[in-house]
């Protein structure tokens, strides 16, 4: 019943983004309505779900600060910015990229950055006035997004956003490590990312921004 509901839930999101069912028996079926769990566990976008998933798994973790759960938790959001990466390298392969994966996808990446840089502030070992610029630019860049895809309007993101993801990742893994390991001052190292992910995000917004405005000219 659980798997029927965000199959048909999923249904609907492609309907209304695309104007049309998703094809054939669809990915979101592979997913959650497989014959088997070898099927499911298979799925490139199955590695997407597992990123959400590992989300409040990571809030719970630094809600006890403390070494033990600061690295398991570090350890935990590497291994799902590695999925990020493998998710669209297995879709590609093997010829499986869908609508789901192209929604989805960055919706999984901006939960598990948001929800990491919200519980790094909240523990004091981020800058609050980054965290909202940061969380803001995604927010104003996914609605700008919607509202291309709506218009069936075509905009490319650019590298500046890898960029940006790049930074953003190194940034939260050293912060959320936080204590020091072998002598190296992890939290010095995740601070100087910080900045420089500050910097690739106001760049590539502005960017998009503009890019977009040309659009219209």
């Amino acid at each position: 019943m659980a798997a029927a509901n965000i199959s048909s839930a999923a249904r609907r999101v492609w309907k209304s983004s695309n104007g049309n069912s998703p094809e054939t028996a669809s990915d979101v079926e592979m997913i959650f309505e497989g014959k088997n769990l070898k099927d499911r566990l298979s799925h490139p976008n199955s590695l997407t779900m597992y990123r959400i998933l590992a989300t409040p798994l990571l809030v719970i973790l630094l809600m006890f600060p403390n070494r033990f759960c600061t690295f398991v938790a570090a350890l935990l959001f590497s291994a799902a910015a590695i999925t990020d990466y493998l998710d669209g390298l297995f879709a590609r392969r093997m010829g499986l990229v869908s609508n789901f994966g192209k929604i989805m996808d960055p919706l999984a990446d901006k939960i598990l950055v948001s929800s990491a840089f919200i519980m790094l502030t909240s523990l004091g070992w981020a800058s609050a006035w980054i965290v909202c610029i940061i969380i803001g630019r995604e927010l104003a860049i996914t609605g700008l997004r919607n509202f291309i895809a709506e218009n069936q309007m075509d905009l490319s993101a650019s590298k500046l956003g890898k960029y940006k993801t790049g930074f953003q990742i190194a940034a939260i893994i050293p912060l959320v490590f936080h204590y020091p390991y072998f002598g190296i001052n992890m939290h010095a190292i995740g601070t100087f990312f910080l900045y420089g992910a500050l910097i690739f995000t106001l760049w590539s917004g502005i960017d998009y921004f503009v890019r977009f405005r040309k659009l219209l000219v």
